[in-house]
């Protein structure tokens, strides 16, 4: 235990510095750990936040089952009629705060709901609506109808002529989902078209 060589015995001696360096040591220590652990904590609540919206924005969509064109007199799509459904995996989807791009032959326009379709709006409507929700899609059975006034969208004199194309973004609160469309090359005779 002590050494005793040469008549002295040398002993481990603590000191009041070393105590200081010590506990220095311990309150350094601890202050990393606590920014550790709460940095950790910032980037899982930021991870889980990103998560939830990349999904959000891939799911929380709507698709559209078909699109009917209403032919007029003058052998040209006036109404364009989308008949939409929420996408596989999609939480309730609100078409009152949805937009719609119109992009045709004659321009662009951004289009709000409304109480009828204009050059500013458009309108939605019920086909199937379970739990009458309208204009939130809540169940994967509910069908809407999405209704576009071509005549007043387009140059205001006609509506979508013959082999003409034209596009249509509907912009729901999570993102935006395209749809390409090309009027048929004939449209005489006829009251409706698949669009």
């Amino acid at each position: 235990m002590f050494d005793i060589e040469d008549g002295r015995a040398d002993r481990a001696q603590v000191g009041i510095g070393t105590l200081i360096v010590f506990i220095a040591m311990v309150l350094v220590a601890a202050i990393a750990a606590g920014v550790l652990i709460n940095t950790a904590g910032f980037l899982q609540t930021k991870s889980e936040q990103t998560g939830e919206e990349s999904t959000a924005q891939v799911t929380n969509r709507v698709t559209v089952v078909s699109t009917v064109g209403t032919v007029g007199n003058d052998d040209s799509v006036h109404g364009v009629n989308m008949t939409v459904m929420k996408s596989s995996g999609s939480g309730d989807v609100n078409l009152s705060t949805a937009t719609v791009e119109w992009l045709g032959p004659d321009g662009a326009e951004i289009l709000t709901e409304g109480d009828s379709a204009t050059a500013d709006n458009f309108t939605v409507s019920a086909i199937k609506d379970i739990d009458n929700t309208l204009p939130v899609l809540v169940k994967q059975g509910d069908r809407f109808r999405v209704t576009l006034d071509a005549t007043v969208l387009t140059d205001g004199t006609h509506g979508l002529r013959e082999s003409e194309d034209f596009t249509v973004k509907i912009v729901t609160s999570a993102g935006a989902v395209t749809y390409h469309h090309s009027v048929p090359q004939t449209l005489t005779n006829k009251q409706a078209v698949q669009l």
